[in-house]
């Protein structure tokens, strides 16, 4: 398409002026296509709307050049103030729209016969009102395109319907438009994203046979067939960088089939736009399907566990559900925590005193005798990522719990459980890692070993005195877990945290303002105190224990439990004691 075109217009100029082509306009939402849309300006390739700025059309000199026919029936449609032009070809059948053919020989390598590499192209989710759209009919024709196996013509057409749906949803942004209205654009661009990325798969496909049996020309080889049947790269219409970025595509769709729908899906689903970045990013970190993610058993890093407990106290004793090989129960039990431990799967693991593992569905649990234990876990992501967190609370009703999950976690307002754990019961603080953790690689991974693409950070819920978790916003604190290499674990029961920034300039070393007590010297020093407030009560709960002797949780915990076994008080009901007459 480009044959006749100026060959240093930039890749990202290259990109917009196809754009422009395929659909017959371009609407510009970013400073950078602005600045190469003025520059395809001054070559005389686009020409600008008078009454938007931010739209530009193809001129005669740029459809003479690239040889594409100027669409006839050109309007312009405002839809809720984002101004969008689509050609009225848009709305022909694919049957009357003419391909795009390629030069020399008169042999269209990129036509691929039906179906294309094993795909079924989704239908696209219109919103009520959209069967009028021109940006509709464009992606419905790139898919009819696709599917008679025209891949050059539907790709044009669907990078086209992409970067229109892109626009809207950055003008929409700007116009402080309808989360609806937004949603709809956001679904366009997600629909052509799938189609061009489906294209690129078979165009990775068709060029690879074509170099396999000679008819176009590998790298260096400019003679190794006649002049009558050798195509180059440049005449097929893709460079080697993006043939490159397809053929990477093609190998983890071969592998991973749904592996296009599920980047685009979650990136919906967290209100983000579906980008051709995420779907490079998520290539780069090699994404598994369902069935291999299996369980979902990644281990946890010790750079985690090691930020957190210098960081936060817990309870003395603290649950772990999703417990896999121990990678978090480990470092609690070394920092003189017991823990209680559980998974899906039994995997054997017992804790250091012998104890084997619990089997069961945490979802399924029930907090008995345990409720108010504090949590400590990495939980399972994927569809459980919103439930898991959501039955802890709800059921288990933790002091405190922390999870390691994705900073994504803080973003999202479909799931009622996402909002339940995020809006009803926020957090208290939320250690974000400002470096990212080692990857954690799927248990039984033996691939190379992959860079992290994925910001995490440590959600901490704390309970308050009427049962509810959260104060407000979240207090969101940047970490970096290399600084806590070295560091020494806060000491269990104690309870709170501390401030990330307490070092001293010597190396390896880190030092507290205060010393912290231990659990059982805080029951020395408080017991008495705390005997004589309990013989003044007629009875009493640890709530009231805790707001009338002024302890931490842990402590009164601890109290209660050291003077029911020395006979001191007795249970008077469900949570509630009184003391024995003396």
């Amino acid at each position: 398409m480009t044959e006749g075109l100026p060959k240093n217009m930039g890749e990202n100029a290259e990109r917009l002026l196809s754009a422009a082509l395929a659909a017959g306009v371009l609407v510009v939402a970013t400073d950078r296509d602005m600045r190469a849309s003025r520059n395809l300006n001054g070559r005389g390739l686009l020409r600008r709307n008078p009454q938007d700025g931010c739209i530009w059309y193809p001129t005669d000199m740029a459809y003479r050049l690239s040889g594409v026919e100027r669409p006839a029936g050109m309007e312009l449609v405002d839809h809720h103030g984002a101004a969008v032009a689509i050609h009225a070809a848009n709305h022909a059948p694919a049957s009357e729209i003419v391909p795009i053919g390629m030069a020399g020989g008169g042999v269209d390598i990129l036509t691929v016969s039906p179906p294309c590499v094993g795909f079924t192209v989704p239908a696209t989710r219109a919103a009520p009102d959209a069967e009028s759209s021109e940006l509709v009919d464009s992606i419905k024709t790139a898919r009819a395109l696709l599917n008679a196996g025209d891949v050059r013509a539907a790709l044009l057409l669907s990078a086209g319907a992409y970067e229109q749906a892109k626009a809207a949803v950055n003008y929409a942004g700007k116009v402080k438009a309808s989360r609806e209205l937004i949603d709809k654009a956001r679904q366009m661009q997600a629909e052509a994203l799938k189609i061009e990325s489906m294209c690129y798969v078979a165009m990775a496909d068709t060029v690879d046979e074509a170099q396999s049996t000679g008819r176009i020309a590998g790298k260096g080889r400019p003679k190794n067939v006649s002049n009558a049947n050798i195509f180059t790269m440049e005449e097929v219409g893709i460079d080697r960088l993006q043939l490159h970025k397809a053929r990477k595509l093609r190998d983890v769709v071969r592998k991973q089939p749904d592996f296009v729908d599920r980047v685009i899906a979650a990136r919906l689903e967290a209100g983000l736009d579906p980008s051709r970045r995420s779907l490079s990013h998520a290539i780069g970190t090699r994404s598994a399907p369902a069935e291999d993610k299996g369980d979902q058993l990644y281990q946890t890093p010790i750079e985690a566990m090691r930020t957190l407990l210098a960081l936060e106290s817990f309870s003395a004793t603290v649950k772990e559900p999703a417990v896999g090989k121990g990678a978090i129960m480990r470092p609690l039990e070394e920092a003189g925590y017991e823990v209680m431990i559980a998974d899906l799967v039994d995997r054997g693991v017992a804790t250091r005193h012998g104890e084997l593992q619990q089997v069961g569905d945490f979802l399924l649990s029930v907090a008995g005798g345990s409720a108010g234990v504090d949590i400590v876990t990495n939980p399972p992501y994927g569809e459980l990522a919103n439930s898991f967190p959501a039955h802890a609370l709800r059921e288990h009703k933790p002091r405190k719990m922390a999870l390691l999950l994705n900073w994504n976690f803080a973003a999202g307002f479909d799931d009622p459980n996402r909002v339940f754990v995020m809006d009803e019961n926020p957090p208290s603080r939320v250690y974000l890692f400002t470096r990212r953790l080692p990857m954690m690689h799927r248990d039984g991974w033996d691939g190379p070993e992959a860079s992290s693409q994925m910001n995490t950070a440590w959600f901490v819920w704390e309970r308050n005195e009427d049962g509810s978790y959260g104060d407000g916003f979240p207090r969101i604190i940047r970490v970096d877990w290399k600084a806590y290499e070295n560091v020494t674990p806060l000491l269990p029961g104690a309870g709170g945290n501390v401030a990330p920034m307490t070092f001293k300039p010597k190396p390896d070393e880190f030092a507290r303002e205060t010393p912290r007590k231990t659990l059982d010297e805080r029951l020395d020093e408080e017991r008495d105190r705390a005997l004589d407030w309990v013989r003044g009560q007629a009875s009493f709960d640890i709530g009231t224990f805790r707001r009338g002797v002024a302890v931490r949780g842990a402590v009164a915990g601890a109290l209660i439990a050291d003077f029911e076994a020395d006979g001191l008080i007795v249970a008077d009901g469900d949570g509630v004691w009184k003391a024995v007459a003396q």
